[in-house]
């Protein structure tokens, strides 16, 4: 087979600026044309799928084999599937990690060890006061300090730490008209998590992130990594994390808590420029590799 026998495209997200993600789509399409895979980088704008009055539904893009879908856009996701389209990661998987509600209603019953969490009441009046008695539930099963996370967020945006019941009931305000969970605070892991990416259901690559001034650990909120050796139960338990949720390349942070690993958010779409460095590893070969594997690319 020549080179250059299959088109991939790279989707990303229409108002994408950030360095980080502009780094992904370029690391994986540079890995992927070192497998002989030519990938364009294409923002997710200009409405580039539509369904027409007739009830089809059209691209503007030509014509390609795979998309990896670096975007949370659960409309063009579909869109593209409907088309026939192989993406990585799928329509569905993205939507389970997107919202955290969902992605820890997945994990339950499946023996995945998860904070012990308590869902949001949806709210759709701006004057209607926060119920009292929904907020001693909160705290009675919960105790403080307590973690309140919007569904919809990454790089620990919308995270709060409530330490007490005036806190909890500012946030609670605050977050009332957006889907959001409470968590119980696991003090063993202030500051300090563990983000192991997985491709192929394979654990390839972790490092330990640490934050001296802030209860998140993000990089992006100026954490610091270092590069972390799964033990093989860790290894197993995100392994199995990631085929409930069908995902072909993530990234899933982990607690450490007194009884064990738990397993605490799952992204989709995690950035893995900052794990490279740290590691060494090179997850944008692995994951181009496994996309050469499951389109049939040798």
């Amino acid at each position: 087979m020549t080179a250059l026998t299959r088109r991939g495209l790279i989707l990303i997200n229409a108002y994408s600026a950030l360095p980080t993600a502009l780094n992904q789509s370029q690391r994986l399409k540079e890995e992927l044309a070192a497998l002989g895979i030519e990938a364009d980088v294409v923002k997710n704008g200009a409405f580039p799928f539509l369904t027409d009055g007739n009830g089809k539904i059209r691209s503007r893009l030509a014509d390609y084999d795979f998309c990896v879908y670096l975007d949370k856009d659960k409309y063009t996701s579909q869109l593209l599937e409907k088309l026939g389209l192989r993406l990585f990661n799928s329509h569905s998987a993205i939507r389970a990690c997107d919202d955290k509600a969902v992605t820890h209603i997945l994990l339950s019953q499946k023996n995945i060890p998860m904070p012990h969490t308590m869902y949001g009441l949806l709210c759709y009046d701006p004057s209607a006061p926060v119920d009292k008695k929904y907020l001693d539930c909160v705290q009675s099963e919960l105790g403080y300090p307590l973690i309140v996370k919007e569904c919809y967020g990454s790089l620990g945006k919308g995270v709060y730490k409530a330490d007490d019941r005036a806190s909890l009931e500012k946030i609670a305000e605050a977050v009332k008209l957006k889907p959001h969970i409470f968590q119980k605070f696991i003090a063993e892991s202030a500051g300090t998590d563990i983000r192991v990416i997985v491709i192929g259901g394979k654990p390839v690559a972790a490092m330990q992130r640490v934050s001296d001034g802030d209860f998140r650990s993000n990089l992006e909120l100026g954490g610091k990594g270092e590069k972390f050796d799964c033990p093989a139960h860790m290894a197993d338990l995100c392994a199995k994390t990631a085929e409930i949720l069908g995902l072909d390349y993530c990234g899933i942070d982990v607690l450490a808590r007194n009884d064990g690993y738990c397993i605490c958010e799952v992204n989709s779409n995690a950035f893995f420029g900052g794990i490279e460095r740290v590691t060494g590893v090179n997850v944008a070969r692995l994951y181009a590799r496994h996309i050469c594997k499951e389109i049939g690319y040798k």
